[in-house]
């Protein structure tokens, strides 16, 4: 199966390989040629999440990675200005691929959604079970506690909406971190079937945003941060037992 990839450079200070027709389905490198090369393992890891919810119907073998555009990440000031990332006021700008372009159909809306309740069911199963104190506990070198990330999933949901003027208020954003995920989900699987066919592009602060790109990036960010949480927890899994 031929897999056409979009490679993202420098977010977060190494690079991604998105498979641009399987949202969901990417790999990170260090660089540029440790992605790509990354890839056929980040699509076999993508079969093997799709038949855990039912779907083996996905067989990419024999894999074919092609790489079809590259986009340099790079981060701006508020007057647009490129600036070094992570200074003051400093606004990272993520890929924008031509392929974010072509509008949703009805049936990528359809696979779309069943792809994030699958995502949102992995999440809630990770965390289901944990007291207070796991959630809240910080750890070394992380910006945020598994409740921190949670948090985090719910309110870049609630951004990605609102590059394309489809969100709520944010003063109506729960600051409770489940609550907070479950209406920004909601609030999405009621508004992404209205985007089918739209050619809706916006330019806001210095980045491109489409229902594609929307929808692109909700699936990748929960399922990493899925991975971000097992990994946080995998330390007090071998302490326990």
């Amino acid at each position: 199966m031929l897999f056409r990839m979009g490679l993202e450079n420098n977010i977060e200070g190494r690079s991604m390989a998105w498979a641009l027709e399987h949202p969901g389905c990417f790999a990170y490198g260090a660089d540029s040629a440790s992605a790509l090369a990354a890839a056929p393992k980040g699509v076999r890891t993508y079969a093997a999440w799709l038949a855990s919810h039912g779907d083996r119907g996905f067989d990419p073998d024999p894999i074919e990675v092609k790489l079809y555009e590259t986009f340099n990440g790079y981060a701006i000031d508020p007057d647009f200005n490129l600036v070094v990332p992570d200074a003051d006021d400093s606004y990272e700008v993520n890929a924008w691929f031509r392929h974010d372009w072509k509008p949703l159909t009805a049936e990528e809306v359809e696979r779309g959604l069943t792809l994030l309740s699958w995502s949102r069911q992995d999440l809630l199963e990770t965390v289901r079970g944990l007291d207070a104190a796991t959630l809240d506990r910080k750890y070394p070198n992380e910006r945020w506690s598994i409740a921190g990330v949670i948090r985090h999933v719910g309110g870049a949901e609630w951004w990605y909406l609102d590059r394309l003027g489809l969100a709520f208020p944010q003063n109506e954003v729960p600051k409770e971190p489940f609550e907070r995920v479950e209406k920004v989900r909601a609030w999405l699987i009621t508004v992404l079937p209205k985007l089918a066919g739209s050619r809706q592009v916006l330019g806001v602060d210095g980045e491109f945003w489409s229902p594609r790109k929307l929808l692109r990036r909700a699936i990748w960010h929960e399922l990493d941060h899925v991975g971000h949480i097992r990994k946080l927890l995998e330390p007090n899994k071998s302490k326990t037992q």
